[in-house]
């Protein structure tokens, strides 16, 4: 728990993540044969980092599982895939702190994903994500200063959903997870036979 605290620190000063809210609207592309099971989300060591406004375990998974349901449930693949996450800390940057501390709200997690049909795990060990909060107008000053507790959990939680997102399809294409690189191209329409019409290709057996 406690090698959690250093890098709650660290993030203080890192650069700020794509928006995970606008993502949101972007055209739909499968992830393979992908089709969320169920998504278990738990923080029982959830460690509050330095100079942070304070947010309970039950507020943030509520916050995460949000924003999980509302990114996954879109995908309808033929293959069920089980998501377990584990909330490990945050920081969420307060009103007040001078600007020339230009704190930065953030979210660290761990994520294994579960192949349904298998009972297997993907990835052996946790995945480790470092969550950062979006740069915007609001947040050029401190989220703090320009957001509420609720607005800047929403803003990580969206951005997390959205950067698992992405391991997942990095994974895809590397590792072959959801059915393969393949498995996001369109089935072939059936070959017609030498000197047939498509239309009598396409036509059932007599």
């Amino acid at each position: 728990m406690f090698r959690l605290i250093p890098a709650l620190g660290l993030v203080l000063g890192l650069a700020a993540c794509a928006n995970g809210q606008s993502q949101l609207g972007e055209p739909l592309e499968p992830i393979g044969d992908f089709k969320l099971g169920h998504a278990a989300v738990v923080a029982p060591n959830l460690v509050e980092g330095p100079v942070s406004r304070n947010a309970t375990e039950e507020e943030w998974i509520a916050s995460v599982d949000e924003a999980v349901e509302e990114r996954f449930r879109r995908y309808e693949g033929d293959s069920f895939y089980h998501m377990g996450i584990s909330i490990e800390g945050f920081v969420l940057a307060q009103p007040g702190v001078p600007l020339v501390f230009s704190p930065k709200s953030a979210l660290i997690l761990r994520v294994t994903v579960w192949d349904d049909a298998s009972q297997s795990k993907l990835n052996a060990e946790p995945e480790q994500f470092t969550v950062l909060e979006s740069f915007t107008a609001e947040t050029v000053v401190g989220s703090g200063v320009t957001q509420t507790k609720a607005q800047q959990m929403r803003n990580l939680s969206a951005n997390a959903a959205l950067q698992i997102e992405k391991w997942m399809r990095r994974m895809q294409a590397e590792e072959g997870w959801f059915g393969g690189p393949d498995a996001n191209l369109p089935v072939a329409a059936p070959s017609a036979a030498p000197g047939a019409t498509p239309e009598a290709a396409a036509a059932p057996d007599a």
